[in-house]
């Protein structure tokens, strides 16, 4: 119904500036959808990542082989393939999820890759010397791991996990596919009532646009925050 009555005012007025202000409020609805996709798929992705880098760096010779399995395997196929295999594809075998739930799913598995990719990478960025200190100090593993490696590791982090949920933000449009009603989603319905794609995609392109910058600067703020003094100087 707001749809029919925003899309008549639009086609009567043929001002494009007028077109995208007056439907920049109509696509804001169907972005908290794509912000709640976003948010919760990197949540748990973030945390299927942590259990994935576990196994990568601290486990036996089977379970590194299926941490880098799966990393390897979601990295290496399209997230819109993994997204139909899951909502088309698992039907046929008795799983069946809504819309929904099928995009956080698939999203947070395919983000869950790269993630433990960033995790790993951060672990390894750590000098061998702090471990060595550690250990000449008396530190068992798991203290050195906990109080000296993952710390830092996490901070040195930041800035590419921060990027990681920017490309979900993005990637989360992909969700329009099967029918979930996001951001892409709601220009698509205008497109096909008012007819006039141009002005809608720009539209929603610029509220993409002015999402992934906020987060970018937020990005900038917490890695401020959090830097190791002298460390990333160091290493630029």
């Amino acid at each position: 119904m707001v749809r029919d009555k925003l899309g008549k005012v639009l086609i009567m007025n043929r001002d494009p500036l007028f077109f995208i202000i007056n439907l920049i409020p109509y696509l804001a609805e169907g972005l908290l959808v794509t912000l709640q996709v976003s948010v919760l798929s990197f949540c748990f992705g973030l945390g299927l990542a942590a259990l994935l880098t576990l196994m990568r760096v601290f486990g036996s010779a089977p379970l590194r082989w299926i941490s880098r399995t799966y990393v390897e395997a979601f990295r290496g196929t399209p997230t819109l393939v993994q997204l139909l295999l899951i909502y088309f594809g698992l039907p046929s075998v008795g799983v069946k999820f809504d819309p929904l739930t099928a995009a956080i799913i698939a999203l947070s598995l395919n983000s869950a890759a790269y993630q433990a990719e960033i995790l790993r990478s951060a672990i390894k960025a750590i000098p061998e010397t702090q471990y060595l200190s550690a250990e000449s100090l008396g530190m068992s593993t798991f203290q050195i791991y906990r109080h000296v490696i993952l710390p830092q590791a996490l901070r040195t982090a930041i800035p590419a996990l921060v990027n990681e949920i920017v490309t979900l933000v993005k990637e989360s449009s992909l969700a329009s596919v099967i029918g979930v009603v996001e951001l892409t989603r709601r220009g698509e319905y205008m497109v096909a009532y008012t007819f006039r794609a141009l002005e809608v995609y720009i539209a929603v392109a610029l509220v993409y646009l002015v999402v992934c910058l906020a987060m970018s600067q937020l990005s900038k703020v917490i890695e401020a925050k959090f830097r190791i003094p002298g460390y990333e100087r160091g290493r630029i």
